[in-house]
Parts: C-alpha cells; sequence; structure tokens
C-alpha cells in the first residue's frame, strides 16, 4: 500500500513562488509534484557526496598551506 503523503508549510520567496507555479503549469504537475522532485534530487546528490566521501577518506590529505605551498613551487602561484 502507497505511504500516504504528509503535509507541510513551506514559504517560498514570492519570485520562487512564481517560477514554481509556472514550472508547475508549463510541466502540468502540481506546485507539490516540482518541489518533491527537487528535494528528491537534492537528497540523491548528498547520498552520492558522502559515498564519494566514504570512498576516499583512507586518501592521504593536503593543508591549505601545503597546497599553496606546492603550487608557488611549481610556478604556478
Amino acid at each position: 500500500m502507497a505511504e500516504l503523503s504528509k503535509r507541510a508549510t513551506v514559504y517560498f520567496e514570492p519570485s520562487i513562488h512564481h517560477a514554481l507555479r509556472v514550472k508547475a503549469a508549463n510541466t502540468q504537475q502540481s506546485i507539490s509534484q516540482v518541489v518533491n522532485e527537487a528535494v528528491q534530487l537534492a537528497l540523491r546528490e548528498d547520498e552520492e557526496d558522502l559515498s564519494a566521501f566514504e570512498e576516499r577518506v583512507a586518501e592521504p590529505t593536503l593543508s591549505y598551506e601545503a597546497l599553496l605551498k606546492n603550487l608557488k613551487a611549481h610556478g604556478k602561484l
């Protein structure tokens, strides 16, 4: 059985709300559908970022100061 939708109140700047209304009308979706898709996309991107961090956790780190020193030593700065 499909999970019931939850209701939330979200306040948008007037220009953002207008853009959402226009996009919803142009794509024949509700504003809720447009917002849900945007949130899902943002959450998927977060999940991908976290996975990338986990994959690279064993890589050596380089401080900002060391990076600048290295760039200067190689004539990049």
